[in-house]
């Protein structure tokens, strides 16, 4: 399959660049780890781990940085997301237990307490706000504003929940693990919150069906699941049912760790936030933009 899209236009011709599927489009610039990647209205939002001018907005056509944006007083950044639908960003701030509304057209923020330690954080069909609570085993679902709508405890064999996004049947996929688990896998979870429907994974390791940080995923429009198996640097395709697929990037394609993805169903790309850690902590990171 390939995929092609506009390059230039004169007078008489169209020239076309083509992307093939499997194939690094484009890098973007390394510098602070990125926590953070998103898109909205065609544009890139990235989150650095840094004090200030923490994100970055880039045109996701020509990948030419267009503004940068500083969070107001934030203390320890680790993920973000968007919403076309109220076309805002969202930022997790874990240390001070809030999230950040980013109102993009006026470029005002709000923000939310979550009253637990929150990790990563998606929105769902309904346009709300769902933020994995790590150290409490919980999901919390928010209005756009941040009313409170809904809290589910996870199973007790859950340990240590990252993103966790909702699926059209209202149930939750979650990647779970944290280096000393017992385990490390995928999880389609009920939409009650009480039992697990489908998982890969198990005990931590480095084969086909292990993990060791499965720390983020994005779901496609089909319900297949990309999973950033952070420790064991691979990108993993799942199927809706949570069956291995295959490997779609590798060490051959990433210089460090992957940490945070975003899929862009429109162009068929995802974007792989790829981070350095040295001694446990996140020292660089760049942002690769797949062909899938």
């Amino acid at each position: 399959m390939t995929h092609f899209q506009p390059f230039s236009r004169c007078i008489d011709a169209v020239i076309y660049c083509v992307y093939t599927v499997g194939q690094v489009v484009h890098t973007l610039p390394e510098s602070e780890a990125v926590f953070g990647v998103t898109l909205l209205a065609d544009e890139i939002f990235l989150l650095r781990r840094k004090d200030y001018d923490q994100v970055e907005v880039y045109d996701a056509i020509t990948y030419r940085r267009k503004r940068i944006i500083a969070v107001p007083n934030a203390l320890w950044l680790l993920d973000m997301t968007s919403c076309e639908h109220f076309q805002c960003v969202y930022i997790v701030d874990a240390r001070k237990e809030c999230i950040y509304r980013l109102d993009v057209k006026g470029a005002t923020f709000k923000q939310w307490n979550v009253e637990d330690w929150p990790s990563c954080i998606s929105v769902n069909a309904s346009h709300h706000v769902v933020v994995s609570c790590t150290l409490v085993r919980k999901i919390k679902e928010f209005s756009s504003h941040g009313k409170l709508l809904r809290e589910l405890s996870l199973p007790c064999d859950v340990i240590h929940p990252w993103r966790t996004m909702q699926t059209r049947d209202n149930g939750y996929i979650v990647g779970h693990g944290e280096v000393g688990d017992a385990v490390h896998r995928v999880c389609k979870i009920s939409a009650d919150g009480r039992h697990i429907v489908h998982s890969h994974g198990g005990q931590p390791g480095s084969g086909r069906g292990q993990y060791v940080g499965p720390y983020h995923l994005e779901v496609s429009d089909n319900e297949s699941v990309f999973v950033a198996d952070s420790v064991n640097r691979r990108v993993r395709l799942l199927s809706p049912t949570l069956d291995h697929v295959r490997d779609i990037m590798s060490r051959d394609h990433l210089k460090w760790q992957p940490c945070r993805l975003c899929f862009d169903s429109q162009r068929g790309r995802l974007y792989v936030a790829d981070n350095e850690f040295l001694r446990g902590m996140a020292t660089s990171g760049r942002v690769i933009v797949y062909n899938v």
